[in-house]
């Protein structure tokens, strides 16, 4: 477009803080047909260089430099990222951002700009992850940017965009420790026209995991696209997953953990998930000024849960969990139907460039939760004692305007309202129901500033919400009068690049005021909007490239305050927020060679807000408190092309077996031992 030609001349680099060079996001491919979807941030320069917030883009490129088990291996070398690791394969999400805790995230997660957690509205946000083998590129944006898009953006939005398979048919597998074994296909093909693609990717994976936390997964995925006109063009996508995984919610007693060792603490206790999708883009350039892409998608988790009872007086004699016979069953489905639609307008309002951008969404979440109580004879059937409806209806509206003051400066104002209605009903206590409604109102603003050609200033304020659950919101079937909880966000920052170096540079600061916390002054209600919290801090980061093939990639995020500011908590840290973290990379990339010798750290944590300093000896309910020391991971990953069609890597995580501490819930989380691994790539 005729008015963004002085940006165009003038590339901003954008500071990635992945594990390898930044650079490569910038890199384009053209396709005769590009599959309809939702974007965050988007690809383009000019799309890139409108985001008022700090970003990272990760590619395919640098995804597969990494050689991940699962998108939190990806994450946690993201600045303000911090990753609460379950187990190596990640199958529930534990993230936070910018000191937000990574147990209760307060971040959206999209798959191709569509919400994946089983309920925003409904809660359960964690019981699926989207799998890394159908990953081709992960957007995060943070910042006023981030109010397009919600519920739930308080720390920021983190979108996975999937593969679009391409003519051909390629085929990867890898093994590796734990007895680990993963096969993926992708295989596609396009009409000669190039105005029609089908493909799909395939992905089984079996492992006896670490400490025997094994896990058999089956993911499939298809897409399929086609030009209607010149003008408009129309994608689906279908998916379908399925996991049987050995985990629970129990850990390794103390001393065990100080003896190194790494049976599974919960052998019989299952985690079994199984997600069906579908999602339907329709992409319509109206005209050269004006776009409208509209969503619409469908899905259903289901999610069994299966956990043996504890007898602790036994467990505490014996020095590790003991478990009776009686069996439970907590099994959830939910469903999910959402219709989204935006409209990119560029236009000339009071004579200035302006690009304009309006958005509508409605979405209907349903989950039905039942308990079950069953023994070990039974084989996982029993009494049903307690069943659960719970629903979700929501409208959401957005609309915001880029002025373009200058060749320099823009400003971007915009407002979202969040509309929601959530009813609970109890089907084994006689239907029994309750109701309640809320509306929020979310402004904000943004800015960049071209503070020269290659630097751009960056900045704004806004404020973000995350509802309360139904089961807090409509606690005993009574209407808790609860508002959403609410932060009000600010940043400033800097990105830009000078020679071989490129860097990103941004302090953030959150005060999040509207907290739900227990105890309520009316006898009639038990929750309250009452709880305060205040982050802040800096996250930088620094790619710089040294010659000869090798460049070197920083990043290092400090929270001073993440910190209580009301209630019986007061003045103490917030748990999972480490006041440090940092990565490094020096890779390497010459001919068919390529690796990354990588390092992550993680400062202190607690695991509670208590701020309690020693972990519990033996068993003990609830949640464990306890400070988890900092540690280091190093990893060692290296890719050798050995033609077109073939490539051979290999890796080596923890590479000096550092054993940590990664979460406490009902015991001691273990990070995943020194392991290795090799695989291939061939396409056809």
């Amino acid at each position: 477009m005729k008015h963004t030609h002085h940006f165009s001349r003038h590339r901003v680099a954008v500071a990635i803080a992945a594990a390898m060079l930044p650079s490569v996001l910038m890199a384009q491919t053209s396709e005769p047909l590009r599959m309809p979807a939702m974007e965050v941030i988007g690809s383009d320069e000019e799309s890139i260089l409108r985001q008022t917030g700090a970003f990272v883009i990760v590619d395919r490129e640098q995804i597969e430099r990494i050689q991940p088990t699962s998108t939190e291996d990806v994450l946690r070398r993201i600045p303000g990222v911090h990753t609460k690791t379950e187990e190596e394969s990640a199958i529930v999400s534990n993230f936070g951002i910018r000191g937000l805790s990574a147990s209760e995230s307060k971040s959206l997660v999209l798959e191709d700009g569509v919400p994946v957690a089983p309920g925003l509205f409904i809660g359960n946000d964690r019981y699926y992850n989207p799998r890394i083998q159908r990953v081709d590129r992960i957007e995060v944006l943070k910042g006023s940017s981030s109010l397009r898009y919600g519920p739930s953006t308080i720390g920021g939005v983190v979108n996975y965009i999937t593969k679009t398979p391409d003519d051909g048919v390629a085929v990867s597998g890898r093994v590796g420790s734990f007895n680990t074994r993963e096969a993926t296909v992708e295989a596609g093909g396009r009409t000669a026209s190039g105005e029609a693609f089908g493909g799909l990717v395939a992905t089984h994976a079996r492992s006896d995991g670490f400490m025997d936390k094994g896990y058999e997964m089956t993911d499939l995925m298809f897409k399929a696209g086609v030009a209607l006109n010149d003008n408009q063009s129309l994608g689906f996508k279908f998916s379908w997953y399925d996991n049987e995984a050995n985990i629970s919610y129990r850990g390794l007693f103390l001393e065990d953990y100080r003896r190194g060792k790494t049976y599974n603490p919960a052998p019989d206790d299952y985690y079994l998930t199984d997600r069906k999708a579908f999602d339907v883009n329709h992409e319509w350039h109206l005209n050269d000024r004006a776009t409208l892409r509209t969503l619409a998608y469908w899905s259903e988790v289901t999610r069994d849960y299966w956990r043996y009872n504890v007898d602790n007086t036994a467990s505490n004699a014996a020095g590790r969990w003991i478990y009776t016979d009686a069996l439970t069953g907590n099994n959830r489905t939910f469903e999910r139907f959402g219709v989204e639609t935006r409209l990119s307008l560029d236009h000339d309002l009071f004579g200035l460039i302006n690009q304009a951008e309006f958005g509508l969404r409605f979405m209907q979440e349903e989950s039905d939760d039942k308990r079950i109580r069953a023994t070990r004879a039974q084989d996982r059937t029993g009494v049903n004692d307690r069943h659960i409806k719970d629903q979700a209806d929501s409208i959401a509206a957005y609309v915001h305007n880029r002025f373009v003051l200058s060749n320099r400066l823009s400003v971007t104002p915009g407002l979202r309202v969040e509309s929601y209605e959530q009813k609970r009903t109890v089907l084994t206590q006689n239907n029994d129901s309750a109701t309640t409604r809320n509306t929020e109102f979310l402004p904000g603003v943004g800015a960049t500033y071209q503070l020269t050609p290659d630097a751009q200033l960056f900045g704004g304020v806004y404020r973000a919400f995350s509802p309360a659950s139904n089961g807090v919101a409509l606690d005993g079937l009574t209407d808790q009068k609860l508002d959403g909880e609410r932060s009000d966000n600010y940043e400033f920052g800097i990105r830009g690049q000078q020679g071989t170096v490129q860097y990103e540079v941004a302090a953030f600061y959150m005060d999040f005021r509207n907290q739900v916390v227990t105890g309520n002054s009316d006898p009639n209600l038990s929750q309250s909007n009452a709880g305060k919290t205040r982050h802040y801090g800096l996250e930088a980061a620094l790619g710089v490239a040294l010659g000869g093939g090798f460049s070197l990639d920083t990043n290092l995020t400090w929270v001073p305050e993440s910190e209580f500011r009301s209630g019986d908590f007061k003045g103490n840290r917030l748990p999972y927020a480490p006041k440090y973290m940092a990565n490094a990379a020096l890779n390497y990339e010459q001919g068919p060679w390529a690796g990354a010798l990588s390092a992550h750290y993680r400062g202190s944590q607690f695991g509670d807000p208590a701020n309690t300093r020693d972990i519990p000896s033996g068993a003990a309910g609830g949640i464990w408190g306890g400070e988890m020391r900092s540690y280091t991971v190093y990893d060692l990953t290296a890719k050798y092309r050995v033609s077109e069609q073939l490539s051979l890597q290999g890796a080596i995580k923890n590479l000096t077996d550092k054993r940590y501490i990664t979460g406490l819930r009902q015991g001691i989380y273990v990070g995943p031992e020194r392991s290795a691994e090799v695989g291939f790539n061939y396409r056809f």
